[in-house]
């Protein structure tokens, strides 16, 4: 990684959801942890919020900095995976708090994936009223996506992120080194956000992940840097224009009320990333259907898409149902009992309802045929569109 892709980007968030706040990305910069927090948190404890499998890899080295710093710093891990984004983990974690004395003057920090992110945030904006949150994303999709912009929460029965709170960060650190640990599907889960991010903001970064995909795969220093810069700067302008989700910031769902619907239907064995690229698929394929979204657009996704090694189509049993459907009807975006998406017009370009809104209403008839079109298990040719 070049010194000329190390670099910092000041989230110009609201100051009513916690902003405004840096991202800093640089090689090692974990290795300077304990002065970087402090210029930007004064906390008297710290609480590193980690599941078991990062905390095992990762977690002690920062702890031992930490320490070795002066920083009164403890660890508080929880099982991996989805399933443990819940009110109950949420319970636990708010108990080991209060039991080992931690007060108004502490900070959490949350090292981990999305899952790690959105749960220890919520613990944080939650625990005492507010405590300082420093995000410090292991996974590429937490790095592009899911640690900026101060969506914080965890699942419930009706769905997925139906409880939580909008509370920016502290700081945000960008570490690329962590990803070395990362497992190959991992990465790509998080090279569907990098594609989402070009399909709704930037079609020549869409074009460039596709000429770049040899080496993004190769996890070349320089074009994940690139990649990561980029996905950032994206991110923290729709954050910045938007940091409530009142408006524009909404785009950021492209494709993500089908994946939420498909990540349900599944008990959460589709992981996120490969939901969102066949959720994009879909709702490309909705767009183009109602007349707001340029023909041809869907297939151009999923050539970015496979060109990076996500998958496309839907299994058979997801999108021959109406299992999926009833599963759209949690998502945050239902109005007046209608589910509202966030579209495209084309690559690199917003959709806009008539009425000028950032989601569009889409009847469940078209839902269901861009889905069963997106299927495994039905062509085109065997539709009646």
């Amino acid at each position: 990684m070049s010194a000329e892709n190390a670099f910092r980007i000041d989230v110009d968030a609201s100051p009513e959801t916690g902003g405004p706040y840096p991202v800093l990305l640089r090689q090692g910069i974990l290795g300077s942890l304990p002065a970087v927090v402090q210029q930007s948190v004064a906390a008297h404890r710290w609480a590193v919020v980690a599941d078991h499998t990062v905390a095992r890899l990762h977690g002690e080295r920062l702890l031992d900095a930490m320490r070795e710093a002066g920083l009164e710093t403890q660890l508080f891990a929880f099982p991996p995976g989805e399933a443990q984004k819940t009110r109950a983990t949420w319970a636990v974690l708010t108990d080991e708090l209060l039991e080992r004395g931690y007060g108004r003057d502490s900070a959490v920090v949350t090292l981990g994936g999305g899952v790690v992110g959105d749960l220890g945030g919520f613990l944080a904006a939650t625990f005492l009223r507010g405590v300082p949150c420093v995000q410090i994303p292991t996974t590429l999709l937490a790095m592009i996506d899911a640690a900026i912009g101060g969506k914080t929460g965890i699942d419930v029965p009706a769905g997925k992120n139906l409880v939580g709170v909008i509370r920016q960060p502290r700081l945000v650190l960008v570490d690329p080194d962590v990803l070395a640990t990362l497992p190959d599907v991992e990465f790509r889960n998080g090279l569907a956000e990098a594609v989402k991010h070009g399909a709704i903001a930037d079609a020549s970064y869409l074009d460039w992940m596709v000429e770049q995909r040899q080496a993004i795969l190769a996890r070349d220093a320089d074009a994940v840097a690139g990649l990561i810069r980029r996905s950032i700067e994206i991110k923290a302008g729709m954050v910045a224009a938007d940091a409530a989700e009142a408006g524009p910031r909404a785009l950021l769902n492209f494709g993500h009320t089908i994946a939420h619907a498909i990540e349900r239907v599944s008990g959460f064995v589709v992981p996120h990333g490969q939901a969102v690229a066949m959720g994009m698929v879909v709702e490309a394929r909705i767009g183009e259907m109602i007349g707001v979204t340029r023909g041809g657009t869907a297939d151009r996704l999923c050539a970015a898409l496979e060109a990076v090694g996500l998958p496309t189509t839907l299994p058979g049993r997801y999108g021959e149902t109406g299992d999926l459907l009833e599963a759209t009807r949690s998502d945050k975006k239902v109005r007046a009992s209608r589910v509202r998406y966030a579209l495209i017009a084309e690559s690199g370009r917003p959709a806009r309802s008539a009425d000028g809104d950032w989601t569009i209403a889409v009847a469940d008839a078209d839902v269901l045929r861009a889905a069963k079109l997106g299927s495994t298990t039905i062509s085109r040719d065997e539709t009646d569109i």
